[in-house]
């Protein structure tokens, strides 16, 4: 991503309430926060604070309380085409293999959905391509069942990205897999980061993924969520585990960690 690069994702003075049991929830309170195309940004904070209602509502399957949500200056009045998803569990379809799960996205989204049936041959050649990627090469006819976790989460990210979004949310996608396996799917993410070019909101727990992963770290507050503070993280790339235990890298994951038992207090 270049310094220059124009606005994709912008949130302003955005609030959210909704109602739960009969109970008004204060979600969001004044959330303002820009994001570069191409730019990798993550999000942290307690519990209940409204993560992954930021995710939602840049998805468009929220509107706003109040304030504006925008992507490429243009306020969201809905769900957004060009918008691509993972979550913390795959979801993907028992009885489509790998590789057809992947191409699941380019069946439904426009206007993919019309040219599916006459350029399928080269639908399957991005998705093996995603699939050679993410070191799944050899595993595109098994089923969901014939895979790990991480090779499942794998396939996922695959198809997230198969309709070449322009922003990719991913809500703790990493969350339910074993530490070795997390830590090796930072790297396949970074990578297809960085040859797709795509802007990238990660929610996570993990400090360490959200340093090792973003260039600036947004910390949030307890409901009502708030930014309360951004942390730019200028480490070279492509990031390696090894540079997980530099000093600059613990420095900052330390701070963050500061900064939350503070909003915890």
């Amino acid at each position: 991503m270049k310094k220059d690069s124009p606005v994709c994702v912008e949130l302003r003075n955005v609030s959210l309430n909704y109602l739960s049991n009969g109970q008004n929830v204060h979600a969001l309170q004044d959330v303002t926060l820009a994001i570069r195309q191409g730019e990798f940004v993550a999000i942290v904070g307690p519990s209940g604070c409204g993560k992954t209602t930021i995710l939602k509502l840049v998805a468009g399957l929220l509107p706003p309380t109040r304030g504006e949500v925008l992507i490429d200056g243009t306020p969201i009045k809905g769900p957004q085409k060009n918008v691509g998803m993972a979550f913390q569990n795959p979801i993907l379809l028992p009885w489509r293999t790998a590789l057809e799960n992947v191409l699941l996205p380019l069946e439904i989204v426009q206007p993919h959905r019309q040219e599916f049936a006459r350029n399928r041959r080269q639908y399957e050649e991005q998705a093996l391509h995603l699939l050679h990627t993410v070191g799944l090469e050899g595993f595109a006819d098994r089923a969901p069942y014939e895979l790990s976790g991480g090779m499942q989460q794998r396939v996922s990210l695959c198809r997230a990205l198969i309709h070449q979004p322009e922003i990719l949310l991913l809500d703790e996608p990493f969350a339910a897999l074993d530490a070795f396996t997390r830590e090796e799917l930072w790297g396949v993410l970074q990578t297809l980061w960085q040859d797709r070019g795509c802007t990238v909101i990660l929610v996570t727990h993990d400090l360490r993924e959200a340093v090792f992963l973003a260039s600036r770290v947004f910390v949030m507050s307890k409901r009502p969520g708030r930014l309360v503070q951004e942390a730019h993280v200028d480490l070279p790339r492509p990031r390696t585990l090894e540079n997980t235990f530099e000093p600059a890298f613990v420095g900052l994951v330390h701070q963050l960690y500061t900064c939350i038992g503070e909003v915890r207090a």
